[in-house]
């Protein structure tokens, strides 16, 4: 994984009303835990540029007064009408200790089904995943090239060396969809083709086309064959 740098200051107090100060000012509380105790601490919203605003996972080196803890990004709360950010978690990484992130999806190669008219679809963009820090990737990437349509790859295919899949194993990750183009070239028929009668139907009289009914004391020709019977 990649390693990104963030600079911060310890908090003096830790509080609500303190965190609400430090947001006024543009500044985003923070913690720290995992080790033996929990780091509160302040950065500049503009330090989180490569940590929060971007699509990799990376490995955050948080420098607090001189001193340095490799952490990995937990959660982040944004306000919810200013979308500012207003809260970031990290957990500290210890040398031996798996740990829990959320790595991006990638997607390599052309599916055959998108070829064949179908859609790609990504139901997840990101994986939660739990290993070694140095076992981590960057991101996921899954070769897609082989996909058809109506076929998908679920968590359960998704085998990394020495990583866990924190998922379901029958969860969809990508898939490729039939789209309405596909169905109506398989089921509209050919220009000049007919389409075979359907077992056991029956034919049933076009629009406008006259029917015969019976007159009134008509007899019909069962009838008139049944009283033949009789006379006889």
């Amino acid at each position: 994984m990649k390693t990104v740098s963030l600079s911060g200051s310890l908090r003096a107090n830790v509080g609500k009303s303190d965190a609400n100060a430090l947001r006024v000012k543009g500044l985003v509380p923070c913690v720290i835990y995992g080790g033996n105790e929990q780091i509160h601490f302040f950065a500049d919203q503009r330090e989180f540029r490569d940590v929060i605003y971007t699509p990799e996972t990376n490995i955050v080196d948080i420098n607090l007064d001189g001193k340095t803890y490799k952490t990995v990004l937990q959660e982040s709360q944004f306000h919810k009408v200013s979308d500012k950010l207003i809260h970031a978690d990290f957990l500290q990484v210890i040398d031996g200790k798996p740990v829990t992130v959320q790595l991006p999806v990638k997607t390599i190669g052309m599916a055959e089904g998108v070829k064949d008219g179908g859609k790609l679809h990504i139901k997840m963009r990101k994986l939660k995943v739990r290993g070694l820090i140095n076992k981590l990737p960057q991101r996921v990437e899954l070769n897609i090239e082989k996909l058809t349509i109506g076929k998908a790859i679920a968590a359960g295919d998704i085998k990394l060396d020495g990583i866990t899949v924190l998922h379901p194993s029958n969860i969809t990750v990508v898939s490729v969809q039939v789209t309405r183009a596909v169905v109506e070239e398989v089921v509209t028929p050919a220009a000049g083709t007919t389409t075979a009668p359907v077992a056991g139907a029956t034919a049933t009289p076009a629009a406008g086309a006259a029917t015969t009914t019976p007159a009134a004391g008509a007899k019909t020709p069962a009838a008139e064959e049944k009283g033949k019977d009789k006379k006889k």
